[in-house]
């Protein structure tokens, strides 16, 4: 999380800045108030300013300088950043429909984490905050739209993609499982709606073969990229990261093999759309790994339509207070968990770290054996966590697996949330004004 709050900070600078008075002094003439707070798109029946716009150009350009990417023009960028607010939109007000929300705890747990991992207090966040011009009201809406959008993607799109043990088998006996190698990725996407026309079609196949012209003429991937991208990375260069051979279609990493450091793929038509890939770099993987283990038991209350997010917690605290009393964790877990382990006293067995989610984990980590955690909230709602014991295992053969099986469940979400978004945003009300004056 800690990269997604800096970038929000960044956001909240640039906001303070953009919304800061003009000096006393300073003439009416040179701040038209229409600049200031025009309308430059409708979604739905909520509005995009042109204030909000700048603020986030703001950001997006600090963001790629951090990279070291240059910047598309001013004009280019603010229709790519444009088009990303208008998608965040959508899935804020599907959330809200669908009565997702954060409460106020959540948020200052991340504003805890924040003040943390930059190595400060509360008092020194207050203090870093107020030196930049930044409200603590600012950074927690921020920190809220943020958390609010993850919680969405969990709900609608993780708890669907499933990964069958024949799937893992079906890598582990291909050829493709003896490459350990792993491809450092950036991409360029041009999305082809679900029901583009032959017209539409043609539109978006110009476009993607104007970046490859550009990148051929030797602009930088990154600047490309931001330039062109409709993916969620585009602003951050096209980065995807590092992506092992298992991970990735056959077919591709044929491709990738062939391809020297630095080049770039030509135009690759997916179900998606039209991809250009670059290969950043390469390495080689698959040593013998031994990791830290835990054994865990946990107890879930659920959050629902029919839960609300306070009596969740209520709920959770009552089955704390009731442990601290005397209650053994596990006929607790029989009776009130409603998790599938409750049948076993909230058992998972030895897990390893990347079988749960982060939230989960990072208590486990921290959390010394036979001691009570605090309630925890995830995705999947609020949770007592003890852990029993931790060993250190070699588990190269079942690491192996569960990498191929992250791998695959990785791939799938993510082409399953792009096509959510996609239908998301296209089944919305979009009117853009951007150049309306």
């Amino acid at each position: 999380m800690k990269k997604t709050l800096l970038a929000l900070l960044i956001a909240s600078v640039a906001q303070a800045s953009l919304a800061a008075p003009a000096p006393a002094s300073a003439p009416a003439a040179t701040a038209p108030v229409r600049e200031v707070d025009r309308i430059v798109a409708v979604v739905n029946k909520n509005v995009i300013t042109w204030q909000e716009l700048q603020a986030r150009v703001n950001e997006a350009t600090k963001q790629l300088q951090a990279q070291k990417v240059a910047p598309p023009s001013r004009d280019v960028l603010e229709r790519q950043v444009l088009e990303q607010m208008i998608t965040e939109e959508v899935q804020l007000q599907y959330a809200a429909s669908g009565g997702l929300k954060v409460d106020d705890a959540a948020v200052d747990q991340a504003v805890a984490n924040l003040a943390k991992q930059n190595k400060l207090n509360q008092d020194g966040l207050k203090a870093q905050l107020a030196k930049d011009g930044i409200s603590m009201e600012q950074l927690r809406a921020d920190i809220r739209r943020e958390i609010t959008i993850g919680r969405l993607r969990d709900s609608e799109v993780a708890s669907r993609v499933n990964v069958s043990d024949s799937e893992v088998d079906q890598v582990l006996k291909s050829a493709q499982s003896a490459n350990r190698t792993e491809y450092k990725l950036a991409s360029i996407l041009v999305s082809v709606p679900e029901r583009a026309d032959a017209k539409q079609i043609d539109q978006l196949s110009q476009k993607v073969h104007k970046a490859l012209s550009d990148l051929e003429a030797g602009q930088a991937f990154g600047k490309v990229s931001a330039t062109y991208s409709d993916a969620p990375n585009a602003l951050k260069g096209g980065d995807m990261g590092w992506r092992s051979a298992t991970s990735l279609p056959v077919e591709f990493v044929q491709m990738l093999e062939q391809m020297k450091q630095g080049a770039h793929t030509d135009v690759i038509r997916t179900q998606q759309g039209f991809f250009i890939f670059q290969l950043q770099d390469k390495r080689s993987g698959g040593s013998p790994v031994m990791v830290q283990q835990y054994h865990v038991r946990h107890i879930l209350i659920r959050t629902n339509e029919a839960v609300s997010e306070s009596d969740a917690k209520a709920r959770i605290d009552q089955v704390r207070d009731r442990i601290q009393r005397g209650a053994k964790f596990a006929d607790m877990a029989k009776l009130y968990s409603e998790d599938g382990s409750n049948a076993k006293g909230g058992d998972l067995g030895w897990v390893n770290l990347g079988d749960l989610v982060p939230e989960f984990e990072k208590e486990m980590v921290a959390l010394p054996m036979g001691q009570l955690s605090q309630p925890v909230r995830t995705p999947f709602g609020w949770h007592l966590i003890l852990v029993e014991e931790k060993r250190s295992q070699d588990v190269s053969s079942d690491h192996e697996k569960m990498a191929i099986k992250q791998q695959i469940r990785a791939r799938k979400m993510e082409q399953a949330y792009a096509d959510w978004v996609r239908q998301l945003r296209d089944s919305a009300f979009v009117e853009e004004h951007l150049d309306d004056k």
